[in-house]
């Protein structure tokens, strides 16, 4: 009798596990085998993606900003421009390996944090995702490159500047724009040499993107005959510089550089005109936006900045992505053209290797000669762009004006 009972409740349990397996099979099988062997790991699209009706094959593309928080606008933008690239694809026809292909983007939101972004990372290597754009922070981009290396996904970043991204002999690991060594040696040099600065203070939001760019415009200002009077802290979510800015007017400087992003930017020179101070006031690519100009009101005029890469209306493919964006998407931010040729990049290398494996498309990448919306695009051997060239900008009338473009 226990036997036959023993028999029965095992085709019982036997009928139940049928049961769950068939109505949630698909999830499970991307989750719980995301890297059972080595090969599985190393053929993350095509083991995952599943063929659609019609011999279509899916390839997914991640990406990887922040979409939510004071950032967003950046994030989003660059969002917009991968799903904008993809859809052009998709609309031509692309047919990769005699499929064709349907993109399926996936868009996580890394809150610019470095906990966050390795957990997102994580997320797309059981997804078996095909390729990342992104992330868009240094800070959280670094940590996750390691996540992305070993399971062998390509990453090109459209906004990550700290040197440290592509230093760390990763061979997934590419950016579109010039580095912060690059991008802090002509603002250090701007600096002293056309603004005329002889000393400086210097304001960081003590993240990877910010530190790492004031360090190199303090060695840039140091060599152009420039003194460092201070060195001031601050983080990616303050509000009040009021302190930091009492302190910096006793150095009397003639200029004060800020390492950040445009939610702290606007609102410190602000404050800087608020105090009377009439000093000089550069940052980086992170305040080049027009948030950066709405937050500051009348006290952005004269603000100066630099940002990677030629302004838009400058670029070979500017004038007309400008149009076909903002049709859709509405103002661009500063990322958009970056992520859309770091998109098509992937795209281009997935079709001369015939295959969406990033195993077997990886080595295309570093081979890369695209030209796009930002001008011809080539990579050196830490998957650097080569020549990227960077501009400097003004605040003239509420709108950010070129000034000069350095290199390229």
């Amino acid at each position: 009798m226990l036997a036959r009972r023993a028999l029965v409740a095992g085709v019982l349990s036997l009928f139940a596990m049928w049961g769950c397996s068939k109505t949630e099979a698909p999830p499970p099988a991307a989750e719980t085998k995301p890297a059972e062997t080595k090969p599985a790991e190393s053929k993350p699209a095509e083991a995952a993606a599943p063929a659609a009706a019609g011999g279509e094959v899916v390839v997914r593309i991640g990406i990887a900003a922040p979409l939510t928080g004071t950032q967003s606008h950046f994030g989003k933008g660059i969002e917009n421009a991968v799903r904008l690239a993809t859809d052009e694809a998709m609309a031509a026809g692309l047919a990769i390996g005699g499929q064709k292909v349907k993109f399926e983007v996936i868009a996580e939101d890394d809150q610019a944090d470095p906990k966050t972004a390795t957990t997102v990372a994580q997320k797309f290597v059981d997804q078996k995702v095909n390729g990342v754009v992104g992330h868009m922070n240094s800070g959280a981009g670094i940590p996750a490159s390691k996540i992305y290396s070993e399971a062998g996904i390509p990453q090109i970043s459209a906004s990550m500047t700290a040197v440290t991204y592509t230093a760390q002999g990763y061979k997934t690991t590419f950016r579109v724009m010039a580095n912060d060594a690059q991008q802090g040696k002509v603002l250090g040099e701007y600096a002293t040499k056309k603004w005329g600065a002889k000393k400086v203070v210097l304001i960081d939001d003590r993240t990877a993107y910010g530190q790492g760019l004031a360090d190199e415009v303090e060695k840039a200002v140091k060599a152009g005959g420039g003194e460092i009077t201070a060195r001031e802290f601050t983080n990616d979510k303050a509000q009040d510089f009021n302190a930091i800015l009492t302190s910096a007017k006793g150095k009397a400087p003639d200029l004060i550089f800020f390492g950040g992003m445009d939610p702290q930017g606007g609102p410190m020179v602000r404050q800087l005109k608020d105090l009377g101070m009439a000093t000089k006031y550069l940052g980086g690519d992170g305040i080049y936006s027009p948030k950066f100009i709405e937050l500051a009101g009348k006290s952005a005029e004269g603000a100066k900045c630099s940002s990677p890469g030629l302004p838009l209306e400058k670029m070979p493919g500017g004038t007309a992505f400008k149009t076909k964006y903002e049709a859709k998407y509405g103002q661009i931010q500063l990322y958009e053209p970056f992520a859309f040729d770091a998109t098509n990049i992937l795209i281009e290398a997935m079709k001369r290797a015939n295959s969406s494996d990033p195993a077997k498309y990886l080595g295309e990448v570093g081979k890369t000669n695209y030209t796009g919306v930002i001008g011809t695009v080539t990579f050196d051997e830490k998957g650097d762009i080569k020549n990227g060239p960077v501009s400097v900008y003004e605040v003239k009338d509420g709108k950010w004006v070129a000034v000069e473009i350095i290199g390229g």
